[in-house]
């Protein structure tokens, strides 16, 4: 492969949530909001480290998995396919979640969203998140997962897209089921009741910063017998907009003994590091820092042990991971879908490479595996002086989303 320029590895915005590409979906969809007059000035400041006194207990045990301070990959929808599950595991991720799953595509056994539950042996640890809003469905779900055999289910009360959380007529599911949080809990226990495996869930503050109901939500849901419970900590009205509030992360762990999974804004091996500090979190559980960079998990799992970090990728890694994926996604899909399906995550594993619209663009013509290959070899020619009739784009950082 030839060199070609590459600028830094950042990400451009927080994690953790499912449906991460409909930022534009998290807005009010409107109903009523119960009023927390909780005084915001008693919320200790994530910047001030004295608040957060680390917890002797780094260990995180959830059934039989037992882990020192382990980074998990979020389930995100469209992103946490089988192939990209196991490259996070190759890359660090200590436990790894599917797409989130309709619980009544499930039951109904419907061809694609039974795909999203079958699991490889390589990716244990692994659970199987799944959503919904009506009791029966989500029960009979569970059980259709336990038969895959993943290490534990999850339930999602998190999503805030417009899709899931808001309905017209009834409850929505997801984080629209922050307003019912009787309905929530009774989903959880019925689940828990239901299944051998360990159940976990995760979810976020609360429906808007009006109605932030995580400390008592989460003691009702560690009386339902859940594992572990995983915060994103911004509230439903948020999305994935403005900064996580990292000091609810640590105000819940005041409050429940079962193991709390921090959750927003991972971007940096850094920020993991601040934040099991910070809020005393037995796991940090990464999301859209992640999105085209596995090897976020591997630079973080150095430093938390201790080591340097070793940076991020050289190109070559990039490219060689993107045709990896490319050639497995083929494999599990076919042409021309497993080629379709890719293209949306080049711009991810290429970020800020010069040129790389237009190598997107010439992608986009393509349909088979082989004729991807070609193009991406091509654009390395041509960034090497050759050949001739092509045409740079100005030179300037590329920053997608």
């Amino acid at each position: 492969m030839h060199s070609i320029t590459v600028g830094s590895a950042s990400q451009d915005d927080g994690n953790g949530g499912t449906l991460a590409r409909n930022e534009a979906d998290a807005v009010e969809c409107g109903g009523p909001a119960a009023v927390d007059t909780r005084d915001p000035r008693s919320v200790p400041s994530v910047g001030d480290r004295g608040a957060f006194p680390r917890r002797g207990n780094t260990m995180f045990q959830v059934g039989h998995i037992r882990l020192e301070r382990p980074l998990l990959l979020a389930p995100m929808e469209d992103v946490t396919e089988r192939p990209f599950r196991r490259l996070c595991r190759r890359y660090g991720a200590d436990l790894v979640y599917t797409e989130f799953v309709n619980s009544e595509g499930l039951i109904r056994a419907a061809a694609r969203t039974r795909a999203k539950i079958a699991i490889s042996e390589d990716e244990h640890p692994v659970g199987i998140q799944i959503y919904g809003n009506r009791v029966d469905s989500l029960v009979e779900a569970a059980r259709v997962c336990e038969a895959v055999e993943p290490d534990l289910i999850d339930i999602n009360f998190g999503c805030p897209a417009k899709k899931v959380a808001c309905k017209k007529e009834g409850v929505g599911a997801g984080a629209g089921l922050l307003r019912e949080p009787d309905l929530l809990v009774e989903i959880t226990r019925a689940v828990v009741r239901a299944v051998s495996l360990p159940v976990t869930v995760k979810t976020r503050l609360g429906w808007d910063e009006r109605s932030i109901i995580i400390e008592d939500l989460a003691r009702r849901l560690e009386d339902t017998g859940i594992a572990a419970l995983t915060l994103h900590a911004r509230t439903r009205s948020q999305g994935f907009k403005g900064q996580a509030d990292w000091s609810w992360i640590a105000r819940v762990k005041q409050v429940v003994r079962i193991p709390v999974i921090g959750n927003g804004d991972i971007r940096e091996p850094s920020d993991a590091v601040r934040m099991f500090e910070e809020t005393g979190c037995e796991a940090v559980m990464i999301g859209r820092g992640a999105m085209g960079n596995p090897w976020l998990f591997r630079r973080t799992r150095a430093v938390l042990d201790g080591h340097p970090d070793p940076g991020p990728p050289t190109l070559e890694e990039r490219v060689a991971v993107y045709l990896d994926l490319l050639d497995t996604s083929v494999a599990e899909k076919g042409e021309p879908r497993g080629v379709f399906e890719m293209r949306k995550f080049l711009s991810g594993y290429l970020k800020e490479v010069y040129g790389i619209r237009m190598l997107r663009n010439l992608i986009m013509q393509e349909s088979t595996r082989e004729g991807v290959r070609a193009r991406i070899d091509e654009f390395g020619r041509w960034v090497a002086g050759g050949p001739a009739g092509w045409e740079p784009e100005p030179l300037e950082p590329v920053r997608e989303r």
